[in-house]
């Protein structure tokens, strides 16, 4: 069946940096764009980024762009996102997923920015 596995996720300074992983199985990833998006407390999901996907099609939440990177690796089936410059407003867990509403993401990664 189709699995989503996040991890990489942990407590950091503000202005600090994670690189964040999602395996994935079950489904044809090279073949399938991918997406992270995040819930941060008593909030609703949040789009954060798309990659199509070959990896030529990146976009980006205009919050995260200039801080944040997705990649993917197809010959492995994982999907990352490096996050740089983090900010208190980034705490959140973080999920990757097959659509932008977030639509069977995984168990999802706590990220939390905090001094």
């Amino acid at each position: 069946q189709v699995q989503l596995v996040e991890s990489g996720g942990g407590w950091v300074q503000p202005g600090g940096s994670l690189r964040l992983s999602c395996a994935a199985s079950g489904f044809a990833f090279s073949n399938v764009t991918m997406y992270w998006v995040r819930q941060a407390p008593g909030k609703g999901l949040e789009w954060v980024s798309t990659i199509s996907s070959t990896g030529r099609f990146i976009d980006y939440r205009d919050s995260m762009k200039g801080r944040f990177t997705i990649s993917r690796d197809n010959a492995k089936n994982t999907l990352y996102l490096q996050m740089n410059s983090l900010k208190s407003e980034d705490t959140a867990v973080y999920y990757c997923a097959r659509d932008a509403l977030g639509s069977g993401r995984g168990q999802g990664t706590q990220v939390i920015v905090s001094s």
